[in-house]
């Protein structure tokens, strides 16, 4: 994995551990990933406003931390109650852990109740952030920083992430008392989709899902699984860094920015993903930009039509074409 550390300093050598989880799971993250048990499937996001945060300990890191990692990043908060600015940072890392909808885990561990733990894997401050991804750490920041300040370092994460083939979605640790329970048992329609997306087989899913829509045009859910199974279809060999570069090339193609703005949405930059788009619908016309515009409305349906960043793109939308 590549993120680079925003602050060198107590960088973690959990190596050992990192292969006792690898030789201990013979199966690595992979593009299959997405939809194992455990890592959420058929949504693109999970229950508006649940939670995806919960507390590790020495004991359960292997298993909570560095195997699930293979599946999806995880953050790991090294904190202290005592720190300064402890209750900040963990509210920030919730809110973004939630804003991505399983993209990412946040696990927290106290280090005044594991201070050999602390000790051992050489934790020279507190509180500390370090990014997870197939057993592997990076250490990402140290101190207690805001929101917006952490956002950069978590987007390179997801996307140091998609780029090793860890694609998979984290499942809630809580959702708000109107939505629990609403998902607690898998809907049968979606099986078929469900076991193609678990497998690596998006093109399957995407037919699962058509199936499904052939009865019932307006199932909302059956729309949205098939936007993130064609999204994952596209995305599953990209190399990110290369079809970014493309599309930042002047005679870049429409086809090179649709490349792009998947890599984009793939990555947490939905905001990013949209702007593009609505971009090249702005400089197009005729044929290009109907399949720009059907491309966009896509991208919407993996988001959510209710997410505040796809409604405030549906306004840009209509301000582009009218």
């Amino acid at each position: 994995m590549s993120p680079t550390p925003s602050n060198p300093r107590g960088a973690i050598d959990l190596s050992d551990l990192a292969a006792k989880a690898q030789q201990n799971d013979p199966q690595p993250g992979a593009a299959g990933a997405a939809s194992q048990p455990g890592t959420g499937s058929r949504s693109a996001a999970g229950p508006a406003g649940a939670s995806y945060v919960f507390e590790a300990t020495e004991q359960t890191f292997e298993t909570e931390v560095l195997r699930q990692s293979l599946n999806y990043p995880i953050i790991v908060e090294f904190y202290s109650p005592r720190a300064q600015g402890a209750d900040q940072l963990s509210a920030a890392l919730a809110e973004l852990a939630t804003e991505a909808a399983g993209k990412f885990a946040v696990a927290r561990l106290n280090v005044d109740a594991a201070p050999q733990f602390a000790q051992a894997i050489g934790l020279q401050a507190v509180p500390t952030v370090v990014a997870v991804i197939q057993g592997q750490l990076a250490p990402l920041f140290q101190g207690a920083l805001g929101k917006e300040e952490i956002r950069p370092a978590i987007d390179q994460v997801i996307k140091a992430a998609v780029s090793n083939g860890v694609v998979g979605r984290a499942e809630p640790t809580s959702v708000p008392a109107d939505t629990e329970g609403a998902d607690d048992e898998p809907d049968p329609r979606f099986a078929a989709a469900d076991d193609a997306l678990a497998s690596g087989d998006y093109a399957a899913a995407e037919a699962e899902f058509d199936k499904l829509l052939q009865a019932n045009p307006k199932d909302a859910e059956a729309q949205a699984g098939k936007a993130q199974a064609a999204l994952l279809r596209r995305t599953a060999d990209a190399d990110p860094d290369a079809v970014l570069a493309a599309a930042a090339a002047p005679d870049a193609t429409v086809d090179q920015q649709l490349a792009a703005a998947d890599v984009e949405l793939a990555t947490n930059q939905a905001e990013q993903a949209f702007g593009r788009l609505i971009g090249v619908i702005r400089r197009t016309a005729g044929d290009e930009r109907n399949t720009v515009r059907v491309r966009l409305l896509e991208l919407f349906e993996t988001v959510g039509n209710s997410d505040p960043r796809v409604q405030k793109a549906r306004r840009d939308l209509m301000a582009a074409l009218f």
